[in-house]
Order: structure tokens, then sequence, then C-alpha cells
């Protein structure tokens, strides 16, 4: 009724006319069986003939454009692959072009078999609109997918965090984008989410900052700290210096007296690759190497005053 009510009045109308006629096509044949069984019969057999050779063009032309489909699909792989193009952007444009394709095979293959296509079309489109408002999130993700490819917030091989998880870009598909977390783990966030939400791409520059804080404890000399701390840094070849472009010195400085902790904060800027090994090097290092140098860890620690009551 939902349908009916979406078509107009003259949809409605030639839906009943054609029924009408189908009934009178059955009426004259039956009329026609009984009065001149041979000739009925053989016009029967006629039209089954020619609706047999309807079907078998059909089922040709459908396995014949179901072929050319993955032939343009690997042709189009073959391209982005020749023109390096992003991962990404090749998988989706994909996706929907093979999506495109197949939509229109079905309709050349319905109209071949003497179906009225413009019929066809219009209850497409109506039954279009009654499944874009049930599917209304996945309209949402191909709209967000088309953001994602028109702004390029991210790219195939990139490490992104956003959503809740975090992991290396592989695919963009037309709903959704997909995810290889450290773990292995496979996970696929929803395009329309993806697009509107927070994403923190740790993959978009060359390089990157290390902020390290070490704490201390209290009567700790703060230039031997300092000093000893510059040299771990500048002992890794990992740690950059500004001749590097875009980088700095390594910089440390006595960030906060804490409750219970003397805090030393270390910047040092390294290559995007190296972020992770060079860090945890780095509080190995620190953790091993201050206290032989006669630096030590603090604890926490509560100072309690008992007086007495004269």
């Amino acid at each position: 009724m939902l349908l009916l009510q979406i078509q107009n009045p003259i949809k409605e109308e030639e839906i009943l006319s054609k029924a009408d006629s189908a009934r009178v096509a059955w009426q004259q044949f039956t009329e026609m069986l009984a009065a001149d069984p041979g000739t009925a019969l053989q016009n029967l057999g006629r039209q089954a003939i020619q609706f047999g050779l309807k079907l078998v063009a059909a089922i040709l032309i459908y396995i014949i454009g179901a072929w050319l489909i993955r032939r343009i699909k690997r042709w189009l792989g073959r391209i982005f692959e020749k023109k390096q193009t992003d991962k990404a952007m090749a998988s989706f444009i994909s996706s929907f072009v093979s999506i495109s394709l197949t939509i229109l095979l079905i309709i050349i293959t319905v109209g071949t078999l003497g179906v009225n296509t413009t019929s066809l079309a219009a209850l497409l489109a109506a039954g279009g609109m009654a499944i874009g408002m049930a599917l209304s999130g996945t309209l949402q993700n191909f709209a967000g997918g088309l953001m994602i490819m028109a702004f390029k917030p991210f790219k195939a091989g990139d490490y992104i965090e956003a959503l809740g998880y975090a992991g290396t870009v592989t695919e963009v598909t037309i709903v959704g984008t997909h995810l290889t977390t450290i773990d292995n783990r496979k996970v696929i966030l929803p395009n329309g989410a993806l697009s509107s939400g927070n994403v923190v791409n740790y993959s978009s520059f060359p390089l990157r900052r290390i902020d390290l804080v070490v704490g201390v404890e209290y009567g700790t000399d703060a230039a031997a700290c300092k000093d000893k701390l510059l040299e771990i840094v500048r002992e890794d070849p990992r740690f950059l210096d500004a001749s590097f472009p875009g980088a700095a010195d390594p910089f440390i400085a006595l960030q906060k007296l804490d409750a219970s902790s003397v805090n030393f904060l270390i910047r040092a800027w390294v290559k995007t690759p190296d972020y992770w090994g060079a860090l945890f090097d780095l509080n190995q290092r620190v953790y091993t190497e201050l206290p032989q140098a006669g630096i030590n860890f603090p604890f926490p620690q509560v100072d309690v005053h008992i007086r007495e009551k004269n």
C-alpha cells in the first residue's frame, strides 16, 4: 500500500490495465482452444519458442555482462597499480563501479525478457525510496565514504585512531573502513560515523616528537640529572637534532615539583616509523642507567606528624 501511495495515479492505472489485458488474452486463448485447438496450440508453441529464445538471450547477456564486469574490475586494478593510486581510493572506486554495472546489467537482462524497463525503473525508484528510509544508516555510510575520498583524512597504510579503535588502514569500501590492529585483529568502522567523528592520524607527517616525563626523588642534583638524560638521548642515533629538516635539538627541562617527585621532561624528535621502538628503548635506558648514576626514583610517601596533648 505504501508503494502504491508513492506512485502517481497513472502508474496504478497502467498496472490495472496490464492485469485486464492478461485476463483478456487468457480468455481469447481458451476460446480459440475450444474453437480451433490446432491453431491455438501452434500459436502457443510459437510464443513458447519466442520466450525460450528471449530467455537464452537474457542468460547469455547476463553471463557475458558478468564476465565484462570482472574484466573491468581487473582493468581498473591494473590502472590504479600503474598510477600508484591510493589503495583506499582504488578499492572504493572499484566497489562503486562494480555495484553500478551489476544493477545496469540486471535491468538490461530483465528488459531482454520483454519486461517494460520503464515500469521497472519506476518500481525501483519507489522501492528505493522505501528501502532508503529503512537503510538510512547504510546511505549515511556511503555518503561518509564519499567525504573520506574527497577530503582524504587518511590513506591505506596509515596508522589511525578513531571511534575507540587504533590500527592500520587496509582499505576503504563504499560503506566501511577496514583497520588491522597491532595484535592482528580486523576492525570495520562505518564511514558515516568515521567521517563525522574525530580521527587521529599518526602517519600524516614524517616526524614525531617523543614527550617523556621522568620523576626522580627530592634532593637529586637537577643539573646532573639533566646532563644524564641528555646523554641517554644523544647516544641513540634514532633521535634527531636541528640539522635534520623539521626536527629540533633534544630538550630537557625540570617540568614540575610534584607531591612525591621532581619531574623532568624529555622532548626529542624521531622519524615516524622509529617512534615506538625509540620510546620503549628510552624508557628502558632511563630505568636502568639513572640508578647507576646515583639518581633514584621516588615512591609515593606521606609525612605523618604526631602531636601530644598536654
